[in-house]
């Protein structure tokens, strides 16, 4: 899940929030969340404005 979420922010070309990956993906919302920590977790993905993320 974690290179799904990654490719879709590589394809949007901007930053994106969870729920739009979600929808991007349509995948469940808990798995991209738990991708989504993981990724912060290892500095994968940054936020460069409030609930929107991109690759770091």
């Amino acid at each position: 899940m974690k290179e799904q979420v990654l490719e879709a922010m590589r394809n949007a070309g901007k930053p994106l929030s969870a729920g739009e990956v979600t929808k991007v993906l349509n995948a469940d919302r808990k798995e991209v969340d738990k991708a989504f920590a993981e990724l912060k977790k290892e500095g994968a993905i940054v936020s460069p404005v409030r609930c929107k993320w991109t690759i770091a």
